[in-house]
C-alpha cells in the first residue's frame, strides 16, 4: 500500500511550480522528511528521482533538517544511478559543504568521513558521463573543499585542463570560473 508521499509524489512532474509546491508541503509537513530521504535513497521506487527533486528545493529552506540524516545521506550517494536523480543531489552536496564550511550558528557539521565521501563522489561526477549540471556542481564544491584540503586543487585543475576541449560551453564556464581561482 503506498503512503501518503509516495501518492504525492506520483503527481510530481519536472515543472518547477510543480516541484515547489511538493517541496512545500514537505516543509509544511517535516514528518514526512524521513520518508522523503528513504525514497531518493532507492533506486528502484518509481518515484527515487522525483524525490530527490523534492529534496534539493526542501534544502534550499531547511538544510538543518539533513544534519541527523548526514551518515546516511553521505553513505548512499553512490547507490544512485539515474540521472534525474544525480543532479539534484550534487547540488544538496554543494549546499551541504558550503554550510559546513560557513561555520555559522546553525550551519551543517560533517564528520570527516562524510567530507571524504563527498569529495570522492564529487570526483566521481567529475570523471563519468554525467550531464553538465551534475559536473558543474561537482567542480564547485570541489573548489570550496579544496580550501580546507591541499591536495584537493592541484587534482581538480588536472581534471579541468585535460577535459576542457571535450565538453560544453556551460561546462568551460564554470572551469573557467574556477580555475581563475585556483591560479
Amino acid at each position: 500500500m503506498s503512503s501518503e508521499l509516495q501518492r504525492k509524489l506520483d503527481y510530481v512532474n519536472a515543472y518547477r511550480e510543480n516541484r515547489l509546491k511538493a517541496a512545500q508541503e514537505i516543509l509544511e509537513n517535516k514528518d514526512l522528511f524521513d520518508e522523503l530521504i528513504a525514497i531518493c535513497f532507492s533506486p528502484s521506487d518509481k518515484n527515487n528521482h522525483k524525490a530527490c527533486w523534492i529534496l534539493e528545493f526542501v534544502a534550499y529552506e531547511e538544510l538543518l533538517w539533513l544534519q541527523p540524516h548526514l551518515d546516511f545521506f553521505c553513505s548512499n550517494i553512490k547507490i544512485l544511478k539515474d540521472e534525474s536523480a544525480i543532479r539534484p543531489i550534487a547540488k544538496v552536496v554543494q549546499l551541504l559543504v558550503k554550510s559546513h564550511y560557513q561555520k555559522a550558528e546553525n550551519s551543517i557539521l560533517l564528520s570527516e568521513e562524510n567530507l571524504q565521501e563527498l569529495i570522492e563522489i564529487s570526483f566521481d561526477w567529475l570523471i563519468t558521463d554525467v550531464k553538465v549540471a551534475t559536473k558543474a556542481y561537482s567542480i564547485r564544491t570541489l573548489y570550496l573543499l579544496g580550501n580546507h584540503y591541499d591536495w584537493i586543487h592541484p587534482e581538480l585543475k588536472i581534471i579541468l585542463e585535460k577535459d576542457f576541449g571535450d565538453h560544453s560551453a556551460a561546462y568551460k564556464a564554470v572551469a573557467k570560473e574556477v580555475l581563475k581561482k585556483i591560479k
